[in-house]
């Protein structure tokens, strides 16, 4: 089993820049199984700053928001969008 790089782990950070009304920032697990395990909703001109940790590998966001990080700035659509 390979050794959990703590440092390189806890580097990465987002900021997630509200651009309405209830953007939803979903927090999801490591593993085997990946699941939802934390959930923010911000509204417009709200700034929430997440970071990938051990338990967090991916990071959802669900709304029209500014999502800024070590790969640049990138637009999410908004709600209104959603599936068929």
């Amino acid at each position: 089993m390979e050794k959990f790089d703590f440092e390189r782990a806890y580097a990465d950070y987002i900021v997630v820049a509200a651009e309405e009304n209830g953007v939803n920032v979903i927090g999801l697990t490591r593993g085997k199984d990946t699941r939802l395990h934390h959930t923010e909703i911000i509204d417009k001109g709200e700034v929430l700053i997440a970071q990938f940790t051990e338990q967090t590998s991916a990071i959802k966001v669900r709304g029209k928001a500014k999502i800024y990080c070590s790969h640049g700035i990138i637009e999410s659509g908004s709600r209104q969008g959603g599936h068929p």
